[in-house]
């Protein structure tokens, strides 16, 4: 590991009255703040105006990643060190807890040079693992702060899940530092079914959630961690301010950090709910290019593909006929063909139904080029075995798409009282 890859920031912060128990925190915003327009303030910004007093006297562990950070840059374990606040552990999330590591990556074990605060590599590790490295640690409360991206498979929510299985083991209280959900709030896609649960979907959600990690959290709280006879230890959720769950990202004021190498830009999150499916085709999904899930592809491809897309009028967005040569993941090296999606209007746009429509379409331009990939892959992103073999019987994009609204309605109706933003 070269750790000379990693930008280490500090910042100083004020010292206020403590936090009250409770199991969500909002905090009080400043009066110089009140004037004028309001940019969103995530859970973090809002313990750091009161210099992360609410955490002081705790046996501190933070579960984040390069996303952890405040409005002014800073990372949230930097902070907290400069505060007089020290953790006595971070703990690193695929990728690693500084973000040098690629996808199904992480960093090790280590001792952050810039605090001197021991990392522990938590990627992968099951409840029981993560309760000894907590253990050992000797943490009794664990801080979670991780920017999600809104869908089922991107793995730090189930991270946060873990952690939370862990804590509850262990004694340990779970703080949530809460952020937008760049997606806004709203829900879409099929369920999972838990035949077919993985390390990119552990629980029955559906694959673009519209939860931030916060209201996930009391979600998981109350939903499954009873039914694996986990009882729920304290969890406190530190609100994001100024925020609606119909805000996308653009309209925050927040500046983009991307929360691992492959999703550089607020525009591929957008995508990335359905195009991030293409990891269980043949095809390139963009990995190795500048857009990655922007850019869809393979060899021999040509524009036939993008001429069909372009000939069904999608809400929300457009495609152009796009030629590649990856320099990582498949076809390394090798001229591909295809489109790149381009989300002309986020609120008409769904990208899991344009995604389906890509397969169907690509199935039937290029029947000899589009492939699954051999292990059956998809089925764990897409959450059952469903979309794959509707589709590879011909079945059309309206009647894909209305196999799980029963179960979309069904998930939407439950999770409303585990939702804190309106």
């Amino acid at each position: 590991m070269n750790l000379n890859r990693r930008h280490f920031l500090a910042t100083g912060a004020l010292a206020v009255p403590a936090l009250t128990a409770g199991s969500s925190v909002a905090g009080a915003q400043p009066e110089s703040e009140s004037k004028g327009p309001s940019l969103t303030r995530t859970g973090a910004d809002v313990l750091a105006a009161r210099g992360w007093a609410p955490l002081s006297g705790r046996k501190l562990g933070v579960l984040s990643n390069p996303t952890g950070v405040l409005a002014s840059g800073d990372h949230i374990v930097d902070s907290m060190v400069a505060a007089g606040v020290r953790p006595l552990a971070a703990f690193g999330p695929e990728h690693g807890f500084r973000g040098s590591a690629q996808a199904g990556g992480s960093e090790g074990d280590y001792t952050d040079p810039r605090t001197g605060v021991p990392v522990y590599d938590a990627y992968g590790a099951d409840a029981t693992k993560l309760a000894g490295m907590f253990t050992k640690a000797g943490v009794d409360t664990v801080v979670f702060d991780i920017a999600d991206v809104g869908a089922r498979f991107y793995t730090y929510i189930w991270s946060l899940y873990t952690a939370m299985v862990a804590a509850a083991k262990v004694g340990a209280a779970v703080v949530v530092l809460d952020r937008p959900n760049p997606l806004g709030g709203k829900a879409a896609g099929p369920m999972l079914n838990p035949a077919f649960a993985s390390g990119v979907g552990r629980k029955p959600i559906v694959q673009q959630h519209g939860m931030t990690v916060g209201e996930l959290a009391r979600f998981f709280a109350a939903e499954f961690l009873p039914a694996e006879g986990v009882t729920p230890g304290r969890l406190e959720i530190v609100e994001v301010r100024d925020w609606r769950r119909d805000q996308l990202f653009e309209r925050t004021g927040l500046t983009w950090v991307p929360p691992s190498p492959n999703m550089p830009t607020p525009e591929t999150a957008l995508v990335y709910p359905g195009t991030g499916m293409f990891e269980g085709t043949v095809f390139s999904e963009g990995r190795g290019t500048t857009r990655p899930f922007e850019i869809i592809g393979a060899p021999g491809l040509d524009w036939r593909w993008r001429e069909k897309l372009g000939e069904l009028r999608l809400p929300g967005v457009k495609f152009r006929e796009a030629y590649f040569v990856p320099t990582f993941g498949k076809f390394v090296n090798e001229p591909c063909g295809g489109v790149q999606v381009t989300v002309t209007d986020p609120r008409a746009f769904d990208a899991i139904r344009t995604a389906v429509t890509m397969f169907v379409t690509a199935k039937q331009v290029h029947p000899d080029k589009f492939k699954w990939r051999p292990d059956n892959f998809l089925d764990k992103l897409s959450g059952s075995d469903r979309l794959r073999t509707m589709i590879d019987k011909g079945a059309a994009v309206d009647e894909i798409v209305g196999s799980w609204q029963a179960e979309l309605a069904e998930f939407d109706r439950k999770r409303r009282r585990h939702l804190i933003y309106r």
